[in-house]
């Protein structure tokens, strides 16, 4: 099948370009995000990969339905940046990568959290102008500190096991607790404001749902411990990035880790080393010494990137063949009951 593959970068062609091997589908790799300014690339294709910085809104996809695209096949585990409802009514099917590597994303958010504990970027920019002094680089022991974990998918679980052996008391938070996973790690479940209000280092790993949209917002931030580690590696819309920013500034936060950032469309995954970042917010987080933000890179890893593709191309295999799509979005399945 003729597959338009979106946004995509060397690591992206490279990983399917290899999977594609074992389909054999047509690719053809374009450098543009998918809008609605792009969606008219697509046409002569029967399917389309996009990204999470895509934008399917419903106008977007009234363009891929009349250019003949039948199949959206997102290489991502979220599909917030898709319009369900517009790919319903005008029968676009739509599938995903639910799961690559739960390891590749919770191991970056603890990397996020030792970066900053232990003031990494700091360390490293001052050694290379010859600066050797200590002084501001006092980090603290992660074992026996309290570590909240929101979400404890795939990847909230893998984050889990990780701080546990670190020797941290982790406390969960999922809409479906799992009490023989708290058994067999040694962790427990409790309430949403008892893990705002206890943990000294919160991770959230939860999508992004209308439910989730700032589920950290100024209040919860006012219920958590002064001095709080924030980490985001799931999506940038979960927390309130004003609010974190007046919380960053009176010191309530102690240090933020951010892999997504809410407005990070056409920001993330460009170069604009050349430019003047136009984001005020973003633009503001990044002058904190205490803020870590990386650019949506959590998922990158090489075995992340071999799964992604074959889930990928084994999706558009299956819709070409007619086959049930074993990883097929549908608008019922993300309705609220």
């Amino acid at each position: 099948m003729r597959l338009a593959v979106f946004d995509t970068h060397r690591y992206d062609r490279g990983a399917l370009e290899e999977a594609n091997a074992e389909f054999g589908h047509a690719l053809s790799f374009l450098e543009p995000r998918l809008t609605l300014q792009t969606a008219r690339l697509a046409e002569g294709f029967h399917a389309v990969c996009s990204f999470v910085n895509d934008r399917l809104d419903a106008p977007t996809l009234e363009v891929l339905r009349e250019v003949g695209v039948r199949l959206v096949a997102t290489r991502s585990a979220g599909y917030n940046h898709i319009d369900l409802e517009a790919a319903r009514r005008l029968d676009v099917r739509v599938t995903r990568v639910p799961e690559y590597s739960p390891h590749a994303v919770a191991e970056h958010a603890v990397t996020l959290v030792l970066s900053l504990n232990r003031h990494i970027p700091r360390a490293f920019a001052r050694v290379r102008d010859w600066n050797f002094s200590l002084d501001g680089l006092v980090g603290f022991d992660l074992a026996g500190k309290t570590v909240g974990v929101v979400g404890t998918g795939r990847i909230g679980r893998a984050a889990v096991r990780i701080f546990r052996g670190f020797g941290c008391d982790v406390v969960c938070f999922d809409m479906a607790p799992d009490a023989a996973f708290a058994r067999e790690v040694g962790a427990r479940y409790v309430p949403l404001e008892a893990l705002f209000s206890s943990a000294e280092v919160i991770s959230l790993h939860v999508p992004l749902t209308p439910g989730t949209r700032h589920m950290v917002d100024a209040k919860s931030l006012a219920r958590m411990k002064r001095g709080v580690m924030l980490i985001n590696t799931g999506r940038g819309a979960l927390i309130d990035s004003r609010a974190l920013i007046d919380a960053l500034k009176t010191g309530h936060v102690g240090a933020a880790g951010l892999d997504v950032y809410e407005e990070e469309e056409g920001i993330f995954f460009q170069d604009l080393s050349g430019q003047v970042l136009q984001d005020d917010v973003l633009a503001r987080l990044l002058t904190f010494p205490n803020v870590l933000v990386t650019s949506h890179q959590a998922f990158l890893t090489r075995e992340a990137l071999v799964s992604i593709a074959r889930t990928t191309l084994a999706s558009v295999r299956a819709f070409e063949r007619g086959e049930p799509l074993e990883n097929e979005v549908r608008v019922e399945q993300v309705r609220p009951a």
